[in-house]
């Protein structure tokens, strides 16, 4: 992008791009950043818009992140429905990462980031809108062509139609006029029962070049005169170069350079091979820090001695510690998590070109705003100067939200004067991650005369996110990430207390597929069915009876009950575990069915899952999303753990962090609450109930409580 324009909010909403080269539409809303770039051969509004050119083909700009989730077909479904669109004529871009797709999320917080499974719900309102603006647009220009009224013509599959006479034009027919008026601010948008598209199974449009090979990964991005890089960091948290030989890193063949950076040493070559094998050679001496002597037996100590002292409230009740002290008898439990690792399919990796007058990065991103920022402060480049090309993202699960493999790209291309592409190998992935948070919590309860919970006192203790990542976002000692799925326990209980103790430690936190609801849910949903057994409760009774102020928590779990036939016996050797949980926007309730093989090996039958994620743009997409949280839910649940020892993470690749294999899926099924109103996400709502649901099966058939991730062999023989 060459030249920075200030543009008015009546400017935003003007129809731009005269002439042949079609109609391009975008929408302004007040609560987005009120910057706009403007390029010599397209505009970008401070939203995701269409393009119409005069073949008739229209383009959806998508301006989040590709990563699996299917954005490239929900949002053009619900740009094409307002638009009435000709679903054949349907093509997407990837629109560039800047300032006018950046939405405020507080107080001068304005970012370009895909997460918290915000990308249709984030996008719904603003891609209506531009359809809807771009179809009145399309049918005023063909009623002023036939010297006829606007109300006796009709929008219909690319085409407009007088309805009187059925003439017809079609949209590619009527752009140039478009092109030169004023885009309505309040179009008519559609009722719900005059969707075409939205809420049917439309097949996905990335399919087709990920199954040819033509689809392109920030992995496989090529530009003329590419050098590669591998980067060796240090193996201790916060450790630095002390010193380092590079003579027979440079020796090898196609090796250019060996340069020192932030991050540590750089070895840049031909060719990815050339690249790994000057690393091999290069000998460096590192000051490791304080950190040298960390291990995860020291930080869980910490955790459960500040445990020990009282926590931020971040919600109270009633009086707990009062009825604490009148209860009979008390029920008090401690629940641990690990450190996990992202371990996504592709891992980092990003190319840069930095020149003289701009910067180009190609990044598999889950954050544009921070590309482009960390870009322009390494260069010394204006805002301006920086272009971000987004491309399809070989997984994300909020790692990619980070952008370390970005600065390192910019850092290195910016020294030696080429493009670069700075390539990580699964083992720099796995332990120079920023992982889930370990979390340390206390519970203490009650019941009442007839067995239900009367008090529920509960501690969070772990590492903030926020506090690294957005600090401003902290506020008052509480990140609002950790106690996500804690403070809004949708549960009746007369007295209810929950605490929050922030306690970072040197291992980096990050965004982790659902986030502090992947923890807190485990840990809620698995006390609450300790107590419902110490008051001698059937768990999902207790949970509907519970839920009288929660009625969308408690349709999803009827839902999900009923289709599981929880009243109904299993056969012998099977087991149920039940968990229900609300997370960004969206109800999930599971039901899981497991046996355990000789009191060692866990095999989980089937799972069957409900979801209000209130209205369904496209159905293939919700059930994709939901199989992949069920998959990725049983990975942390039964086999994912980081710990340290050393300063070191100690896993290295999949050998020892291993993920779900073919042979251990259970049979999913999925089920959507049907006439939900509103939206909610789905890329992450399908992780929090897995862990507990398990867990909770595993008490029916071992008799052992699971207060502890992941679930091993040993903690089973144990009981």
């Amino acid at each position: 992008m060459s030249q920075i324009l200030n543009l008015s909010r009546r400017d935003f909403i003007r129809t731009s791009a005269l002439g042949g080269s079609g109609l391009i539409l975008g929408v302004y809303l007040p609560s987005l950043n009120t910057r706009s770039i403007l390029a010599a051969t397209a505009y970008a509004l401070p939203n995701a818009f269409l393009k119409i050119s005069s073949d008739g083909l229209i383009t959806c700009m998508v301006h989040k992140s590709e990563m699996g989730q299917g954005i490239m077909t929900s949002l053009p479904m619900i740009l094409a429905e307002e638009l009435e669109a000709n679903w054949s004529k349907i093509r997407v871009e990837f629109a560039s990462g800047n300032p006018a797709y950046e939405t405020r999320l507080g107080p001068g917080i304005g970012w370009q980031l895909t997460g918290g499974s915000n990308s249709v719900r984030g996008s719904w309102t603003m891609l209506r809108k531009a359809g809807a603006a771009a179809r009145q647009m399309l049918v005023e220009v063909a009623a002023q062509t036939w010297g006829v009224s606007a109300t006796d013509c009709r929008a219909e599959q690319g085409s407009v139609v007088h309805s009187p006479t059925s003439r017809r034009l079609s949209y590619g027919e009527l752009v140039e006029k478009a092109s030169s008026m004023e885009a309505p601010q309040d179009p008519v948008l559609k009722s719900r029962n005059e969707f075409r598209f939205i809420g049917k199974k439309i097949a996905r449009l990335d399919t087709p070049s990920k199954v040819n090979g033509a689809a392109i990964f920030g992995i496989d991005v090529k530009i003329p005169g590419l050098l590669t890089a591998r980067v060796l960091r240090s193996p201790v948290f916060g450790g630095k170069v002390r010193r380092y030989n590079d003579a027979a890193a440079r020796q090898v063949k196609g090796v250019s350079h060996v340069l020192q950076i932030e991050s540590g040493v750089a070895v840049v070559a031909e060719n990815f091979w050339a690249a790994s094998q000057g690393l091999k050679a290069l000998e460096v001496e590192w000051d490791e820090g304080e950190n040298a002597a960390l291990n995860s037996a020291a930080i869980f100590k910490a955790f459960q001695e500040a445990s020990q002292k009282p926590g931020v409230t971040v919600r109270n009740e009633g009086n707990a510690k009062e009825a604490l002290a009148q209860a009979k008898k008390l029920f008090e439990a401690v629940y641990e998590v690990p450190f996990l690792a992202h371990a996504t399919m592709e891992p980092m990796n990003c190319t840069a070109h930095v020149r003289a007058d701009g910067c180009e990065v190609w990044a598999p991103t889950q954050f544009q705003t921070g590309v482009r920022q960390t870009a322009a402060k390494i260069t010394g480049l204006p805002d301006g100067a920086i272009n971000v090309h987004t491309t399809l993202l070989g997984g994300g699960f909020g790692r990619r939200a980070e952008i370390d493999f970005v600065a390192e790209a910019v850092e290195i291309s910016k020294a030696v004067s080429a493009p670069v592409k700075v390539v990580w190998s699964r083992e720099d992935d796995m332990q120079h991650d920023f992982y889930r948070p370990a979390n340390y919590q206390r519970f203490t309860g009650a019941l009442d005369e007839n067995g239900l919970p009367r008090v529920w006192m509960h501690h969070v203790v772990g590492p903030s996110i926020m506090s690294r990542f957005a600090p401003q976002m902290v506020q008052g000692g509480v990140d609002p990430t950790s106690v996500e799925g804690a403070s809004d326990l949708p549960y009746s209980v007369p007295h209810l207390q929950v605490e929050y103790t922030l306690h970072n430690t040197p291992v980096p936190p990050g965004f982790w597929r659902s986030v502090g609801n992947s923890i807190n849910a485990f840990t809620t949903e698995c006390f609450l069915d300790e107590l419902a057994a110490a008051g001698g409760k059937d768990p999902y009774e207790l949970r509907r009876q519970l839920l009288d102020k929660a009625p969308r928590h408690k349709a999803t779990l009827e839902l999900a009950a009923t289709k599981a036939a929880w009243d109904k016996p299993l056969p012998p050797g099977r087991f149920r575990g039940i968990a229900v949980h609300e997370s960004y926007g969206s109800y999930v309730a599971a039901v899981v069915e497991l046996s355990v093989e000789k009191r060692e090996r866990i095999r989980v039958h089937r799972v069957v899952c409900a979801i209000d994620c209130g209205m369904v743009v496209n159905p293939d997409t919700v059930t994709a999303q939901v199989e992949s949280g069920v998959v990725y839910g049983m990975t942390a649940t039964l086999k994912g753990e980081i710990t340290i020892e050393e300063g070191r993470i100690q896993q290295k690749n999949f050998n020892d962090y291993p993920l779900l294999r073919m042979d251990e899926m259970p049979a999913i099924e999925v089920y959507t609450v049907p006439d939900a109103e509103g939206l909610g996400g789905v890329g992450e709502p399908a992780v929090p109930p897995m862990a507990p649901a398990i867990a909770n099966a595993l008490f029916f058939a071992t008799g052992k409580r699971i207060r502890k991730l992941p679930i091993r062999p040993e903690d089973l023989r144990k009981a």
